[in-house]
């Protein structure tokens, strides 16, 4: 079963308003395992409460950020995961071509428009139920 790699910032939580809980309550119609995916530096982590989230928070803590390949490399191995066991969906274009540029099946999530029906197309067309 596939892990859903979850971006953080501005689509899991909403600066000033905390986690986005529309998405919370989608997320867990899956049973996958859920990993959410930051940049966040200690002090970031605890100003935007990704401290206390309902599901593992990985960082590198900008060492590098997600814009760079060798996050999603470190982020694999870290869990013993390979491309094909993930899908992730993120904000950030620049993250989500990083993303693909190893391999992982990644999706440009609209944070502006909150789209989770195209969430869930996306989540729905690319794992394993």
């Amino acid at each position: 079963m596939k892990t859903i790699l979850v971006d953080a910032l501005h689509t899991f939580v909403i600066e000033g308003e905390g986690i986005f809980e529309e998405m919370h309550t989608l997320l867990e119609t899956y049973p996958n395992r859920k990993i959410i995916l930051t940049n966040a530096n200690a002090e970031e982590m605890a100003e935007f409460g990704l401290d206390d989230m309902p599901y593992e928070v990985f960082t590198m803590k900008h060492q590098p950020d997600k814009t760079d390949p060798k996050f999603f490399e470190t982020m694999l191995k870290h869990f013993g995961l390979s491309k094909d066991d993930v899908v992730y969906f993120e904000h950030n274009p620049d993250a989500v071509s990083s993303a693909r540029s190893v391999g992982i099946t990644a999706y440009r999530y609209d944070a502006d428009k909150k789209d989770l029906g195209g969430l869930k197309r996306f989540l729905d067309k690319n794992l394993e139920i």
